[in-house]
């Protein structure tokens, strides 16, 4: 008996310290939800945080959970998944998250949960663990997301340019700052519906790996699927103010038509992906998006020198999670 409940004990502490890494999702991405209906001026901080928790939340009525199911089945082996390799992966996930936050730099969640499974596995069991058709998938969208959200961030631009080509600057700005409201919940929307469910997918991954559920289960626990739901919306509703303005402004100016594009073409990305069971970065995709709006005014009016550098973010992150989270994977040993 005393077994089982230090068993219990240390699976609700992991339960915790994933929904602590879901809050940080939320707080982190937060500047992606939000950073263009602000910056564009269409709704005030405060209002924007609270509108796309909202959505956040929604979201677990509207979309399937093939991207847990992904996340807690399709990376690694069900057998080589214990504790430790929980511990070690929602470690290296939330040191990346925290670095790049403090640094204004907006990375990949996703990523660095994937690339904190990644580790933590190979620090177990090395590389055979791994399921390659999974990884293969994440690593795929890691440049499909921002290239298919440049494509549909730019051509949504143009095809309203169109459109609108004798409508007056004036009647165009007032026009798309209502619309901006349906392209900014709709993005709020994708964002709860992928990041929430890499949660999910990591507590499901805990409950097989310790018996709290069965790896032929079609669906994990509905309290876990309420918990992640609400801690993601509560993280985006504190916000993460440092990234704000590096993804509103500084990679290039938006107005309510672009930053209506934008979203739009980022929320399509996020639909198309969440049906696919992707766990996608919804950094890399509304950042290819922004980049598209931009482009299409003139090269020069996006910041490459800050898009280079968020892209070395990218780059980096799976590797670094992946080595942080072997490293706890190794603590986790001594402390478990």
């Amino acid at each position: 008996m005393a077994t089982v409940q230090v068993g219990l004990w240390v699976v609700v502490l992991l339960v915790v310290l994933a929904l602590l890494f879901d809050f940080m999702n939320g707080f982190h991405d937060a500047a992606n939800s939000i950073a263009t209906v602000v910056s564009t001026g269409v709704l005030k901080p405060a209002q924007a945080v609270v509108f796309a928790a909202f959505f956040n939340f929604i979201a677990i009525f509207i979309f399937h959970l093939s991207v847990a199911a992904t996340v807690g089945k399709g990376i690694a082996d069900a057998g080589v998944v214990d504790v430790h390799v929980v511990f070690g992966a929602l470690v290296g996930a939330i040191f990346w998250n925290f670095v790049t936050w403090y640094y204004g730099i907006p990375s990949s969640s996703s990523h660095a949960l994937i690339g904190g499974i990644v580790g933590a596995v190979m620090g177990k069991a090395g590389s055979s663990a791994l399921v390659s058709s999974g990884i293969l998938k994440t690593v795929a969208f890691i440049f499909i997301s921002p290239v298919l959200g440049f494509f549909l961030g730019s051509l949504m631009m143009v095809l309203v340019a169109w459109v609108c080509r004798r409508a007056t600057p004036s009647k165009v700005d007032r026009w798309f700052r209502r619309l901006q409201l349906v392209s900014a919940g709709a993005y709020s929307l994708g964002h709860g519906g992928n990041d929430a469910q890499k949660t999910i997918g990591i507590i499901w991954m805990l409950l097989i790996a310790t018996g709290y559920s069965a790896s032929t289960d079609a669906s994990p626990p509905t309290w876990a699927i309420v918990c992640c739901y609400t801690a993601i919306a509560m993280g985006t509703m504190f916000g993460g103010w440092r990234i704000v303005k590096t993804m509103g402004q500084k990679i290039t100016k938006l107005k309510p038509v672009g930053g209506f594009c934008a979203e739009t073409g980022g929320a399509l990305t996020l639909f198309l992906a969440t049906a696919l069971g992707v766990p996608v970065s919804t950094t890399h995709t509304i950042t290819g998006a922004i980049v598209g709006v931009g482009s299409t005014q003139r090269a020069s009016a996006v910041r490459w020198g800050v898009a280079g550098t968020i892209v070395w973010a990218w780059i980096f992150t799976i590797p670094a999670s992946a080595f942080v989270a072997a490293i706890a994977y190794w603590l986790s040993l001594q402390i478990f």
